[in-house]
């Protein structure tokens, strides 16, 4: 081996150490985090109870559970993300610039026309959207956090590419914040076999997993554990064999099992969306309110059932007493069974077999607990806030109305805010970053009046609704007041810009292909202005032309009747 060849492989294999090393630490550190995931897991999403044990095909998973409640209750808030903040049926975000003073409607046009690009991307049948955002929502749902990756997938064969989306065990991803306090650092532990490797990375695999493929009796699907690493480049640099990256992000793709690096690249991205709801300071681990609260009572309520159960069993089919020496059988309970007596037997002293006195006051009292812990699990799980308050009657008032929709915008926002800012915001920000790198043509035309500002998005959820509802309700509210107004003083109608408050209203509730751009208001403006004048100019001139046309008739007429003055 060539003397650089041989320093290369060694500054390789420190860099793969030093990978491996920081890696172990951290999973290492949410050791015991997997017990509390797993507890949570067999009580609301047996699915994923896998955190500590491993599961077999065909293996009862909710056997252990005597209510299906809590997982019903579980999976009506899972379902919930995406039915209220990403419904399939209509766009349910805007891409918007920081400045919007800066958008003018051909802005605005682009920013649309990129939105709707963006989400034809992800919609794709190839990029297994909602599938992995499905499975993310529960894991979020349930443990607090979710993990989703997103990449711009090259197939090998040549076709093109797509955005693809996959949802990974919290198992198996562990994680650190950067000063900022955001997720930057991310690693990754899977088990591809042979196959897989070889379809990802073609000749850059190891050769005991090329022996896998080429042996005589071939094993495909052998597993190797792998890792994939996401750094920020600035800690990638301090890595001993780093190689130069001016992107952002590195993407290191390690076969552990053989010591192997396969792949080192820059990413734009950090191609890992980590949702998190309820953090603590000084954990990079968020926790779920939902399933933190309602832990105890979904314990409870699984011993409640059980005993409740066992009475009602008892109070159907209570237990039997018999006289002993004197049964000469089994107990026959089933219907029309016999069961033998002693003839000898004096039934005088007592029945030789008779069933048990019970005392079932307790079920009803059991039953009516039952049903507080529902309502109390209904609540921890927030699907009690999920509606509009209850409408007052038809005979509203406005100020009724926006109380009504601030009530509901209190109660939804600490289920909404997180998902929106977090989770959707930060997913959509990384898809749009990976577009915008791969497509000239959106970077080619974006229009010069945005150039230079950030990207944000904006998203239709209850919240923004109910927001878009309150801004049209304050313009229909203006308008009323300057009514009032205007018939003390005339001059109040000058107060607000109708123009823009017309404009603004119309862009809460309207596409911004329907509107007209600013500058051809402007011009059209300008022509009625100009068509305005010109029929002015030209009714005076009709006008001097009849007074000039009078004052010759009555001239003519005046010199008729005086012809002596000599005025002919």
């Amino acid at each position: 081996m060539p003397l650089d060849a041989a320093t290369d492989s060694v500054a390789r294999k420190s860099f793969v150490d030093e990978v491996k090393r920081q890696g172990n630490q951290l999973f290492d550190k949410r050791g015991n985090l997997l017990t509390l995931w797993q507890c949570l897991a067999e009580q609301f999403y047996v699915e994923r109870a896998d955190f500590t044990v491993t599961r077999t095909l065909g293996e009862d998973m909710a056997a252990h559970l005597m209510s299906s409640y809590p997982l019903l209750m579980r999976r009506d808030l899972g379902n919930a993300f995406s039915a209220m903040l990403r419904p399939s049926a209509k766009p349910w975000f805007k891409i918007r610039s920081s400045r919007p003073d800066k958008e003018v409607t051909d802005a605005r046009q682009w920013l649309d026309w990129v939105s709707g690009l963006q989400r034809n991307a992800m919609y794709d049948q190839l990029a297994n959207f909602t599938r992995a955002t499905k499975e993310t929502d529960h894991d979020f749902a349930t443990f607090g956090q979710g993990v989703i990756e997103h990449d711009l997938y090259r197939p090998r064969d040549g076709s093109t590419p797509h955005l693809l989306f996959r949802n990974w065990h919290l198992r198996d991803v562990a994680w650190c914040e950067g000063v900022t306090g955001k997720t930057d650092t991310i690693y990754r532990r899977w088990k591809p076999t042979a196959l897989e490797l070889k379809r990802m990375f073609g000749d850059r695999i190891h050769q005991k997993v090329k022996e896998k493929l080429t042996q005589t009796n071939p094993e495909p699907y052998a597993e190797f554990n792998c890792w994939h690493v996401i750094l920020p480049t600035d800690l990638y640099r301090e890595m001993p064999g780093a190689k130069p990256i001016r992107h952002p992000y590195v993407s290191i793709f390690l076969d552990v099992d053989n010591q192997h690096e396969m792949e080192c690249v820059g990413q734009w991205t950090k191609r890992y969306t980590i949702p998190r709801w309820q953090t603590v300071s000084g954990s990079q681990y968020a926790h779920s309110p939902a399933t933190v609260a309602a832990l105890p009572d979904g314990r409870l309520i699984q011993a409640m059932t059980l005993v409740l159960y066992e009475a009602g069993e008892k109070g159907v089919n209570p237990p039997t007493i018999a006289t002993k020496d004197v049964v000469r059988s089994d107990i026959a309970l089933y219907a029309g069974g016999t069961t033998w007596v002693d003839a000898d037997y004096d039934e005088r002293l007592g029945d030789a077999l008779r069933t048990m006195t019970l005392d079932k006051t307790g079920l009803q009292f059991g039953l009516e607990l039952i049903r507080d812990i529902r309502n109390t699990l209904k609540d921890s799980f927030f699907l009690n806030k999920l509606d509009l308050p209850p409408a007052g009657g038809p005979n509203m008032t406005a100020y009724e109305v926006a109380q009504r929709v601030q009530e509901y915008i209190r109660n939804a926002l600490p289920l909404f805010e997180p998902v929106e800012n977090d989770y959707n915001g930060d997913m959509c920000q990384d898809v749009f970053t990976i577009l915008m790198q791969n497509s000239p043509e959106m970077r080619n035309s974006v229009p010069k009046s945005i150039q230079g500002t950030e990207i944000r998005f904006q998203f239709e959820s209850p919240l923004r609704e109910a927001a878009d509802r309150a801004k049209a309700g304050q313009f229909v509210e203006a308008g009323q007041i300057l009514a009032q107004a205007t018939t003390l003083d005339p001059t109040t109608a000058l107060i607000v810009d109708g123009h823009k408050a017309t404009r603004d209203s119309l862009l809460a509730v309207a596409p911004a292909d329907w509107l007209r751009t600013e500058d051809t208001v402007e011009q059209m403006i300008e022509n009625e202005k100009a068509k305005q004048q010109q029929q002015e100019l030209l009714a005076m001139m009709a006008a001097g032309t009849k007074i000039a046309k009078t004052g010759a008739e009555a001239a003519a007429t005046a010199s008729e009747s005086l012809p002596g003055l000599g005025l002919s």
